[in-house]
């Protein structure tokens, strides 16, 4: 819905809007709409407000953002915001300017009633200023249809009339991409289910996640055990992470090599030469990660260390059950440190509970993401690592992980690995910014806060010749972009690249 932006005088990022769009109630879009929105995002404490502190609309097509804390991020968290119309949200966000605008924040209870009333509005109908519009009457649990939105701007360049997403994990999915009711399908499929798709006739696309599965640790429950990071060094020396990625994706699951926290894709986008190369890729070891336990005073009992303090390394690593990639991955995990000499028990969590348990600190090891497959600055990947099971888990009631952001480095330097990763996204000048990134990406290197496993590229079910007529081809660079980002789906829909079958 912007046909231009930028930065405009150093602290106010700007955009102008199409004109002539139309709600599919009748009513034109506009700048309205438009800051209607980001206020409504202000009670929800939306990450774009940590960077802006104004929004403006000087004419109905153009909206200025002014930016308290400049960054280039604030163009990705703007250009990718879903908009609503004023007409149906505008109460709301007038309550918000009020309120905020008069220093009122979500930690008071004023604030906290105006969040919980919002969370609570359920609008008659959701309007759409895009090519489709939900199919209210259709939505269950198992799946919703979106129809085609006719009075849309850009109506006659999709080709499609209508759209039915699936909901559900792999087990749920797999039965209906086999059955060929599904012409587009994004969860980690098993290896032998990826050779089913293959053998019945169904392609499967391999595009970047940037992201994968990672080990964490708590911190807090066993901090004699991990805190040191030469034994994170070990044990990252002691697990294959080829072995671990095949197992779990096959072709898709590409051993992490430079253990910087982003994705291998980016590292060379943001590091020179030489500081890749004083990257530490801790190769497969295990006899190496051995000598490091040693020197740090670890036995072994029997097949199993003991730490200097006399603790047996026993331990729990608990996976999303429903992630076939991630209960793989933790699986193996289990097997591999514990014939290294860690005795570890794998349990699966349903996929709903597991993110609970690991932010409320209920676990010894688990597999969680690394890397940040929505947002390709290096920013995200480092807020993933630091942050989301860690900070922010203390900060909405639990422990997380229990991880101390300002360390020190083998070197002896003290560093603050919270503002190290603020810093990473700060200002507008990228190449600036590749400084911070390279502090913050060798630090991690150097820590190892949490042990990345292997890098997800999609193994997506892509079905030809029934609905759809072709997917790209595997060298198109529209693969380039994560499925979880900048999905190919919405940007051929929305081009008409994407074509149906002619009958």
């Amino acid at each position: 819905m912007a046909t231009e932006w930028g930065f405009q005088e150093g602290d106010i990022f700007q955009i102008k809007l199409r004109q002539g769009a139309m709600w599919n109630d009748g009513t034109e879009f506009t700048s309205a709409d438009v800051v209607a929105s980001f206020w409504c995002a202000r009670i929800m404490s939306n990450t774009i407000w940590r960077y802006v502190d104004e929004i403006e609309a000087p004419d109905d097509y153009t909206v200025n953002f002014h930016m308290s804390q400049p960054s280039t991020v604030v163009e990705r968290y703007v250009l990718r915001f879903n908009t609503v119309d004023a007409k149906t949200y505008g109460p709301w966000a007038e309550r918000a300017m009020e309120y905020f605008g008069g220093g009122g924040t979500v930690a008071t209870p004023e604030g906290a009633q105006l969040l919980e009333e919002f969370t609570q509005f359920r609008p008659e109908n959701v309007v759409a200023n895009g090519p489709f519009q939900f199919d209210v009457a259709s939505i269950t649990n198992a799946q919703l249809t979106l129809t085609k939105n006719d009075t849309a701007w850009n109506a006659d360049q999709v080709l499609f009339d209508r759209i039915v997403n699936f909901n559900g994990e792999t087990p749920d999915v797999t039965p209906i991409v086999l059955a060929k009711d599904v012409d587009y399908a994004t969860q980690g499929f098993p290896p032998a289910t990826e050779q089913e798709f293959q053998a019945s006739g169904i392609r499967v696309l391999r595009p970047p996640v940037y992201s994968g599965p990672a080990i964490y640790c708590n911190y807090n429950r066993h901090a004699n055990v991990f805190g040191e990071p030469r034994v994170r060094q070990a044990l990252a020396m002691a697990i294959d992470r080829n072995q671990n990625g095949i197992i779990s994706l096959g072709d898709s699951g590409v051993a992490v090599q430079y253990m910087s926290g982003m994705s291998d894709n980016l590292v060379p986008n943001w590091l020179s030469e030489t500081d890749i190369s004083s990257l530490n890729t801790y190769e497969y070891d295990p006899e190496g990660a051995a000598t490091i336990l040693e020197e740090l005073g670890w036995t072994k009992d029997g097949d199993v260390y003991v730490t200097p303090d006399g603790t047996r390394a026993e331990f729990e690593i608990s996976f999303p059950a429903e992630f076939a990639d991630w209960s793989a991955a933790g699986l193996d995990v289990a097997e591999q440190l514990t014939a290294f000499g860690f005795a570890i028990t794998p349990r699966a969590v349903t996929f709903t509970q597991h993110p609970v348990d690991v932010n409320q600190g209920n676990f010894d090891l688990a597999i969680r993401a690394w890397g940040a497959s929505t947002n390709p600055h290096p920013h995200f990947a480092y807020v993933q690592a630091f942050f989301t099971h860690n900070t922010l888990a203390i900060n909405d009631g639990g422990l997380g992980m229990g991880y101390e952001l300002t360390q020190t480095l083998p070197d002896g330097t003290q560093v603050d690995l919270e503002q190290l990763t603020l810093d990473a996204a700060d200002g507008l000048d990228t190449e600036a910014q590749k400084a911070n990134v390279s502090a913050v990406a060798t630090a991690f290197n150097q820590l190892l806060p949490i042990l990345p496993l292997f890098e997800r590229y999609g193994n997506n079910a892509a079905l030809e010749g029934v609905r759809v007529e072709a997917w790209p081809a595997d060298d198109d660079p529209i693969l380039l972009n994560s499925p979880y980002a900048d999905g190919i789906v919405t940007i051929l829909m929305l081009t008409g690249a994407l074509q149906p079958v002619q009958a």
